[in-house]
């Protein structure tokens, strides 16, 4: 075995965010074990050149129709056959949904090691790979090692990050021996949002909680998004509510998210919500409640009313936007 295999995740005919970094994770881990990177693509992308910004230059392409709708078996048994094919060491996915789903059954496949939430580079002591996780929700980390021939790590979104290093991206049609015969979900139909920044690829989102007291007060919500170029989202109790659909909640229950901004407003801080959004890299939390637990984990705090802040907030983005246009 000789080589690195890194799964690069597609949407809407695109890659995915979390491909760049995954992508300078496995040039990274490259350059640290001497060993050559492939990345594969499954089905189409139109922006496949792209991920030569991140030190990139080679990426096998499986471009069939049947990987227009996900199936976690399929995809598996695909990451497999490629990772044959470059007598793949290392199988590196990032640990968004597709990876997540995927993982578990391609180191069945493989009978190789697999660590998920990864938050760094492993080290590497001979025929060991210690690599550095996250456990108990972010609480505290924990380093596992693998020690079968062939090692599987995902890495969790934005615990890396991307490296800019330009290279030209060589991309190789190829067959791969999986066929849809092995597909064990078939989707009947797909509803789309369409307009909106997607929750796990945006870069800043806005979230409210039963402190906005009603889903008639969601506009200013929405607006502050808008102004930010945010995704919206919601705590649990607002989603049980039906103030706002259950895509949008965010937490342990819901949707892990790890934004670069992350602003909750009128949202306490429990435990459960924390866990989902506290690999976020930066914290605003506004509440009206200076004891609420939410303030322990922000890295910036409001003490006030939402409904006297955000309006404020939104006027003064605006004259800002309007100085610096």
């Amino acid at each position: 075995m000789s080589a690195i295999l890194v799964y690069l995740g597609t949407h809407d005919n695109k890659l995915d965010k979390s491909a760049y970094e995954i992508a300078s994770y496995a040039v990274a881990l490259g350059e640290k074990t001497g060993l050559p990177v492939t990345g594969l693509v499954l089905g189409n992308a139109e922006n496949i050149d792209q991920i030569g910004q991140y030190g990139l230059s080679k990426v096998m392409q499986h471009n069939a129709g049947f990987y227009k709708d996900f199936d976690a078996t399929l995809y598996a048994k695909a990451v497999h056959e490629a990772a044959k094919q470059v007598s793949a060491e290392y199988v590196l996915l990032s640990h968004d949904y597709t990876g997540k789903s995927i993982a578990p059954f391609l180191s069945v496949y493989m009978k190789a090691g697999l660590v998920t939430t990864a938050v760094a580079l492993p080290e590497i002591n001979g025929d060991e790979c210690i690599v550095k996780r996250n456990v108990f929700s972010g609480k505290a980390l924990a380093y596992v090692k693998i020690k079968t021939p062939v090692k599987i790590i995902a890495l969790l979104p934005n615990a890396y990050g991307k490296t800019k290093k330009e290279a030209t991206v060589q991309v190789e049609q190829v067959s791969l021996s999986v066929d849809e015969s092995v597909r064990k979900v078939k989707v009947k139909e797909v509803k789309k949002v369409i307009g909106k920044v997607s929750l796990t690829e945006a870069d800043i989102v806005v979230s409210a909680g039963r402190g906005l007291k009603g889903p008639e007060n969601w506009k200013m919500i929405e607006e502050l998004a808008e102004l930010l170029g945010a995704a919206t989202a919601c705590s649990r109790p607002v989603a049980d509510a039906g103030w706002r659909p259950h895509h949008e909640h965010v937490g342990q229950t819901g949707t892990a998210i790890r934004p670069n901004l992350y602003i909750a407003i009128g949202i306490s801080g429990a435990i459960q919500h924390l866990a989902g959004v506290n690999g976020s890299k930066v914290i605003v939390v506004i509440n009206t409640d200076p004891e609420a637990p939410f303030f322990k984990a922000a890295d910036y705090g409001i003490v006030g009313d939402a409904f006297q802040v955000v309006p404020k907030l939104i006027e003064s983005y605006k004259q800002w936007k309007s100085q610096h246009a």
